[in-house]
């Protein structure tokens, strides 16, 4: 009885992870053979691993990554361009209390979008807020938002991000009311926040990209002066891994 009135007090406290460590303990009689401190200590290291648990799947279901990389698998095996020293230091995530950037361009299929995830998926890890976003899509929402009324709740939103993955720059001519929607996101993030920022679009194209100078002064300051540039080669990774798979 003093059990279960124990345990319903774990779980209203939420207290789950240390719940089920405890009731695991129960049913281990070998436990006993341990202190009380070294009981102790097991449960709250379960309690502890069940929030970080918790804690990390809350970024990755915000995160919304469109593809579920993760740092391990990344390959440097084919030569793409990757340098495995550059990759690492991202990795460390040091990058991101700097609030600086990453680029990474290179043709379709190469894994552009796979090594964005992968970088956010391991922010996620260190605890930092992700979003990832297909700049089309980030361009209609925005416009839509404008329309619902629900602009500065997306700009809010997109501001306390810490890390905003924005994939495929450059697929289509930016009309002027989207190039300075893109500015607008770009500047509210600026020297806060960190961007990755994937295009098939070699960046010295950028500029006449944009379209108009003055913004694309102003966008591309803001992107590349603090920004570590990625540029893959090869081809298709898509084709390869049919092909391995055929």
């Amino acid at each position: 009885m003093l059990t279960e009135q124990t345990f319903d007090k774990l779980y209203h406290l939420k207290l789950l992870g240390l719940a089920e460590a405890f009731k695991e303990q129960l049913q281990q009689p070998a436990i006993h053979d341990l202190s009380f401190e070294e009981r102790f200590g097991l449960l709250v290291d379960r309690q502890w691993t069940f929030k970080e648990d918790c804690r990390l799947q809350r970024l990755l279901n915000e995160a919304k990554l469109k593809m579920n990389a993760c740092a391990e698998d990344i390959d440097y095996k084919n030569p793409r361009g990757i340098d495995k020293s550059v990759i690492m230091n991202l990795l460390s995530c040091e990058w991101i209390k700097k609030h600086q950037n990453v680029i990474i361009a290179g043709p379709t299929g190469v894994g552009k979008t796979f090594l964005a995830c992968a970088l956010a998926q391991k922010a996620c890890r260190e605890g930092y807020r992700a979003f990832y976003i297909r700049i089309p899509k980030l361009l209609y929402l925005l416009t839509l938002s404008k329309a619902d009324g629900t602009y500065p709740k997306t700009m809010k939103k997109l501001f306390k991000t810490q890390i905003l993955v924005l994939d495929d720059f450059g697929l289509a001519p930016l009309t002027d009311l989207e190039r300075r929607e893109l500015l607008e996101v770009i500047e509210d993030r600026h020297g806060i926040s960190s961007t990755i920022l994937t295009s098939q679009l070699p960046t010295e194209n950028w500029h006449e990209h944009i379209g108009d100078p003055t913004i694309a002064d102003a966008i591309l300051d803001r992107l590349i002066h603090n920004a570590h540039r990625i540029n893959l080669k090869g081809g298709s990774m898509r084709k390869k891994l049919k092909l391995d798979s055929a």
